[in-house]
C-alpha cells in the first residue's frame, strides 16, 4: 500500500453531486441554481410561512375568539362528591382546605360547588361560590352553605 494507492473504505463515502467545477462537468456556471434571485445567493433562507410572496395562511385566516383577562376561574365540585366523602369519611364540615386534603382542589383554586346528583345527609360547606341548585340542596337538607368573600 502506497499513498498513490489509498482509497475510501467500500461504502463509506457517498456519490453526492459536485457543484460548481466547471463548464465541463455540467453543473457548472450557476451550480445548479438558476439565475437571478434570493434563492440562487449564498445565505440563502425562507422565514418559516413564507409562500413566495403570496399572502401567507396564517394571515388569510381570520382572527377569532377572545380570552377575556378579567375571568375568575373555579374548580368545580358537585354535591354528589361531597355527599359520596361525607358517607365515606363521616365528615359534616367542608371547608376549602379539607377539600384541598382530600386532593379535590389545590390550595390556590378558588372552589365552587354546583348542584349535580342527590344530597341525603346534613352538611356545611364553606366555599368561594356556589350554584343556585347546589345551595337550595344542601339548604333543604337543613346544612348551610357559607360563601367565602
Amino acid at each position: 500500500m502506497e499513498l498513490s494507492n489509498l482509497r475510501p473504505a467500500e461504502g463509506s463515502t457517498k456519490q453526492r453531486k459536485r457543484v460548481g467545477r466547471g463548464q465541463g462537468s455540467g453543473r457548472g456556471g450557476t451550480s445548479t441554481r438558476g439565475h437571478k434571485g434570493a434563492k440562487s445567493r449564498s445565505g440563502y433562507k425562507t422565514k418559516r410561512g413564507f409562500e413566495g410572496g403570496q399572502m401567507p395562511l396564517q394571515r388569510r385566516i381570520p382572527k377569532f375568539g377572545f380570552k377575556n383577562r378579567n375571568r375568575v376561574e373555579y374548580k368545580a365540585i358537585n354535591i354528589d362528591v361531597i355527599e359520596a366523602l361525607a358517607v365515606e369519611q363521616k365528615v359534616k364540615d367542608f371547608n376549602p382546605e379539607s377539600l384541598v386534603a382530600v386532593g379535590l382542589a389545590s390550595k390556590k383554586d378558588l372552589i365552587k360547588i354546583l348542584g349535580r346528583g342527590e344530597l341525603n345527609t346534613a352538611v356545611n360547606v364553606t366555599a368561594h361560590s356556589f350554584s343556585a341548585s347546589a345551595k337550595e340542596a344542601i339548604e333543604a337538607k337543613g346544612g348551610s352553605a357559607t360563601v367565602i368573600a
